[in-house]
């Protein structure tokens, strides 16, 4: 596919703390944080005007799920105005705490584990063509997915029965198969739910649940555009299934606890190499793809930065302090070690590695590198503030989320979904729309027109 839509799903971690104490459920927390998102629509499941959709997902974990977007700057974008948009909430959720005499400080991480165990997600989805072979696709996907990780990870703590250790992937000890139809249970590398949101004659979601969530933009950036490319060779045949792993689960975790990323993993075929030289073998596929075929500049930029990465990666990975999560916070930590001296278990330590998720500017220690100019950005403020209120234009976002802002200024009761928008008294006025590259649609510009001049009855444009 030359076009495809991409999409990211962030699960996000809260807590109510007093005085460094769990003071409030967290079942009652995010009803404090989703009060003043309540619309005509469900309490805890509601569409955006930029397009997206927030809700309460498993666990009592707030999720913001991007709009459909066209190309990984877009992506960015949208991601980082989904931290915004929640950051606004939880200043709202504050007010309305101290309204109702309720002490505490509340906190949102976006991160992927908490102290006790528990996995929450970032699911990547990118649009793939029916007619491709899904579980042939998935199978040549996998040893990129496994060793992406040493320039995807946002970097973990843990403590192991040999001590504490330092990880590259919040979610690598999380997942325990390759391809498997659960999200929450028996996790896996790429998720076959067939749920597309789409012309489902044309079109499949790949659905991929392996990945960390990021605070940098650069990784997200490059970790959903060299997703997108590797996909786009598969599909047009580029690619062989040579550099397949013997133990993908094994490979995930050996690789996520090797910071240097020099240990061997098995490969079916007997070899054994190290994630940096699986990942320049797609490297060196990818540039011979991309001179056998124009490629879109965004997607040149993202080879260009991919090489850079992964030479770093194979000379000294600290040298990455900029661009890679896992890099970056592990630069902070061991900094603060060199200067205080505690243990790797030290509280104070685990904190730094908790507030570096902090989506709060004035608390997240990633922002305050930001605002230090300590790492690379992909977008910008003014563009990240534009993706909080407007959808893309090239996607179906941009109709849905122009019609909110109408049936918000009318007081027009709706309801939608990613593939359909119904409205009026009785809800009885229904479009669906199952292309999602469609920007324009004519019927709706009609409809449109009809509802500005009178309000809607229970009538029918189609």
């Amino acid at each position: 596919m030359d076009k495809r839509i991409f999409g990211l799903e962030s699960e996000y971690g809260i807590i109510l703390t007093s005085r460094g104490v769990k003071s409030l459920p967290v079942e009652k927390v995010v009803r404090y944080l989703f009060e003043s998102l309540i619309t005509t629509e469900s309490f805890l499941n509601v569409f955006l005007e930029n397009g997206a959709r927030i809700y309460l997902d498993t666990g009592c974990h707030p999720e913001y799920a991007t709009p459909e977007c066209t190309n990984p700057i877009d992506l960015v974008r949208y991601d980082k105005a989904g931290e915004r948009l929640l950051g606004e909430l939880l200043l709202n959720a504050e007010r309305h705490l101290r309204d109702n005499s309720v002490e505490g400080s509340l906190s949102i991480f976006k991160n992927n584990t908490d102290f006790t165990g528990n996995s929450y997600g970032c699911h990547e989805n990118y649009l793939v063509d029916r007619n491709a072979d899904f579980y042939a696709l998935a199978e040549q996907l996998i040893p990129f997915l496994v060793t992406r990780q040493i320039f995807a990870g946002a970097g973990k703590i843990v403590q192991t029965r040999w001590g504490t250790d330092y990880l590259i992937s919040q979610r690598a000890e999380h997942i325990c198969h390759t391809i498997s139809g659960t999200t929450t249970n028996d996790r896996s590398i790429i998720n076959t739910r067939d749920e597309p949101h789409a012309d489902k004659e044309r079109y499949r979601r790949l659905h991929v649940i392996v990945g960390d969530s990021n605070m940098s933009e650069f990784c997200t950036y490059l970790k959903t555009g060299t997703t997108a490319l590797m996909l786009q060779m598969i599909e047009e045949g580029f690619m062989t299934k040579d550099l397949a792993l013997r133990n993908p689960v094994k490979s995930l975790r050996e690789i996520s606890h090797d910071p240097t990323c020099r240990r061997k993993i098995k490969l079916s075929d007997g070899r054994k190499m190290s994630p940096v030289e699986v990942q320049l073998k797609y490297l060196e596929a990818a540039y011979k793809f991309a001179n056998y075929r124009p490629v879109d500049p965004v997607f040149r930029d993202i080879i260009e930065k991919w090489e850079y990465v992964l030479l770093a990666l194979r000379d000294e990975p600290m040298q990455l302090q900029r661009e890679v999560d896992w890099v970056i916070k592990k630069q902070l930590i061991d900094s603060y070690r060199a200067r205080r001296n505690p243990s790797w278990n030290d509280q104070r330590v685990l904190m730094i590695d908790l507030r570096y998720h902090d989506i709060r500017p004035d608390k997240s220690l990633y922002y305050q590198l930001e605002r230090r100019g300590l790492v690379e950005r992909i977008t910008c403020e003014e563009d990240i503030a534009d993706a909080m209120v407007n959808p893309p234009s090239d996607t179906r976002a941009k109709l849905r989320g122009e019609f909110i802002k109408l049936a918000k200024r009318l007081n027009i009761r709706y309801d939608l979904d990613w593939s359909y928008i119904r409205l009026g008294s009785l809800l009885n006025i229904r479009m669906i729309c199952k292309d999602p590259f469609l920007s324009n649609n004519k019927k709706l510009e009609e409809l449109k027109r009809k509802l500005e001049r009178t309000p809607p009855k229970r009538f029918s444009l189609f």
